[in-house]
């Protein structure tokens, strides 16, 4: 560990997936527009949207299973060529099929990113992973933040989307130089001794399948909404991606705070009120009107905010024989529950314009509404997992974990 430099490596690791979160913030601001320019419906909108969903769980799986094999380096060196074709497939695009490949394409970097850089930060923070798991995924939401406010003020500009995506190659060329200098550590559970028989063993304990169930609803709650916000709002609000940019900006500061509030409450506390602050903001979405929904996206960035760091974390702390396959088992699951539920909506958006005569007035927040069912589920599922923790602890302490 004596050439390991972990800030370096923790810091490319930040701009790797601020890369991805680019992806998903630019993709958001220009999905309108790329209905226009190459006359796509809703339903292929959807799916265009969907391949990245499912690009990132099929390269997260796959990641997960030989990330220990071949090692970090080599997968980031595999999602900086994915990364790189896909902002150049979709730069020079010329309809439905390029934009669905470039889409794949980048949508497979982003789950390369994450196969190798969470149990990377897990590796090189040991003692406290939740917290730094906390940190590393604030670039997401600070990704799409800077994003749509670059789609915003390009636009502005009247710069075309294609000069929007091309700025993507700025820290795709930087990210990729940096991890070609570093020196990798092996993965935690290689490190640790755990058996190959051991991991997949631990697969399958039932407190994992649950938070392995329970990645599919806080994923689609926050990044389905995300996604298709300036679609689903547009008749709500006339500056409906500067929703996105609030909400993803609540998500960076309270990520950043992520030590005094882990600190505060247990990860599983933190999922209980980050679920019930989630689903409020989703109702008020469907309530509020013009600049009132504002407060509705500061609500619903508070409750989105640490989903997707604390079920990592937690699967790791609590479980941490399933190394990183279980991280990236969890972080898949999340993604492909995504891209599926976006293909449905988006056919289910079309429906309910069609039945309307081509009025789209209620469309979105009628899918919104149906989305609104998915946190209140949660809401019962994590304080199930409350109860069950404490009673746990009670009966057979845990080592307790730094923050």
């Amino acid at each position: 560990m004596q050439s390991i430099n972990r800030t370096q490596l923790f810091r490319a690791s930040c701009l790797s997936l601020l890369v991805t979160s680019l992806s998903f913030g630019i993709r958001a601001g220009i999905l309108n527009k790329l209905g226009v320019d190459f006359q796509l419906d809703k339903a292929q909108l959807a799916s265009i949207t969907a391949t990245a969903f499912y690009g990132f769980p099929i390269a997260v799986v796959i990641g997960g299973f030989i990330v220990d094999l071949i090692g970090m380096k080599r997968l980031l060196v595999m999602a900086f060529i994915f990364h790189l074709a896909g902002i150049l497939l979709t730069i020079f695009a010329q309809g439905f099929w390029t934009l669905y490949i470039s889409t794949l394409l980048i949508g497979l970097a982003n789950g390369t990113v994450e196969a190798a850089c969470n149990p990377l930060v897990t590796t090189l923070y040991p003692d406290s992973k939740t917290t730094k798991l906390s940190h590393f995924h604030l670039w997401f939401p600070g990704g799409i933040f800077i994003g749509t406010l670059i789609v915003i003020f390009l636009n502005k500009l009247g710069l075309g989307w294609q000069i929007q995506v091309g700025l993507m190659l700025i820290p795709t060329l930087i990210y990729g130089y940096l991890f070609s200098r570093l020196d990798f550590p092996v993965t935690e559970r290689v490190a640790s001794g755990v058996s190959t028989a051991g991991m997949y063993k631990a697969l399958w304990n039932p407190l994992f399948i649950f938070m392995f169930i329970c990645m599919f609803g806080t994923a689609i709650t926050e990044l389905f909404t995300g996604q298709w916000i300036d679609v689903l709002l547009k008749k709500v609000n006339d500056n409906a991606l500067l929703l996105l940019t609030l909400e993803t900006g609540v998500m960076v500061v309270g990520r950043g705070f992520a030590k005094p509030v882990l600190k505060r409450f247990s990860p599983q506390v933190v999922l209980l009120i980050s679920t019930i602050l989630g689903a409020l903001g989703l109702f008020l979405f469907t309530t509020l009107t013009g600049n009132a929904v504002f407060f509705a996206a500061i609500i619903f960035g508070m409750g989105v905010c640490f989903f997707w760091p604390t079920m990592l974390g937690f699967v790791n702390e609590n479980i941490p024989k399933t190394g990183a396959l279980g991280l990236n088992l969890m972080g898949g699951a999340g993604m492909f529950a995504v891209s599926l539920y976006t293909i449905v909506m988006g056919k289910y958006y079309d429906n309910i314009v069609k039945a309307a005569n081509g009025d789209n007035t209620t469309a979105g927040i009628k899918v919104l509404q149906t989305t609104l069912v998915i946190p209140l589920v949660l809401i019962v599922a994590f304080a199930g997992l409350v109860i069950y923790m404490r009673s746990r602890n009670k009966t057979a302490p845990l080592k307790t974990a730094v923050v």
